[in-house]
C-alpha cells in the first residue's frame, strides 16, 4: 500500500489535466466512440464537479476521480483513473473509499456511474462490485449500450 493523502485538486492544474487526458484516452482506445462518456479536461474544469486527487509522500499525483451532483440525493462519480504506473497498490480503493465518505457527508443517499464492459474495464468493474456498486439501469444521459454498464450504490 503506497502512503498517500486524498485531497480537492484544482482541475486546471498540469498534473490533473495529464491524468485526465490519459483517462480520456484509454477510454477512446478501449471504446466505441458514441459510447466514450469520459469528461474531456475542459469539461473537468467546467465547475459542476469537484475533483480529488490521491498523491503520494512526494506529491506526485497517482490518481483523480470527482463528484458531480445530479440532484440533492444522487451524485455522480466521475473520471475515475489511476495512473498505470501506481495501479494494483490500492490507490484506486483509497481514493474511491474517500469520494464514498464525502458524498455521505454531502447528504447524498446514492452514488451512480458508467464504465465500459470490455475487458480493458474488468479491474475497474471489479473495485466498484467490491465496494457495493451493483448494475443499475442507466441514468442522466446514458443509455443501453453493450459497451457500457451502470452502476449504483445506495449510501444510506
Amino acid at each position: 500500500m503506497v502512503d498517500m493523502r486524498v485531497g480537492v485538486e484544482d482541475p486546471r492544474a498540469q498534473d490533473v489535466l495529464d491524468v485526465q487526458t490519459a483517462h480520456l484516452a484509454f477510454a477512446r482506445e478501449h471504446t466505441p466512440p458514441e459510447d466514450v462518456h469520459a469528461l474531456t479536461p475542459t469539461a473537468l474544469s467546467a465547475g459542476t464537479l469537484t475533483v480529488y486527487g490521491a498523491r503520494d509522500a512526494d506529491g506526485q499525483l497517482l490518481a483523480i476521480g470527482a463528484l458531480q451532483q445530479l440532484d440533492p440525493e444522487h451524485a455522480e462519480l466521475k473520471s475515475m483513473h489511476t495512473r498505470a504506473s501506481a495501479r494494483g497498490q490500492g490507490v484506486g480503493r483509497t481514493l474511491l473509499q474517500h469520494l464514498l465518505a464525502v458524498a455521505a457527508e454531502s447528504g447524498y443517499a446514492r452514488v451512480s456511474l458508467e464504465t465500459g464492459t470490455m475487458a480493458a474495464f474488468a479491474p475497474a468493474r471489479a473495485l466498484y462490485t467490491a465496494a457495493g456498486f451493483a448494475p443499475c439501469p442507466p441514468f442522466g444521459g446514458y443509455w443501453d449500450s453493450p459497451s457500457s454498464v451502470c452502476m449504483t450504490i445506495r449510501l444510506r
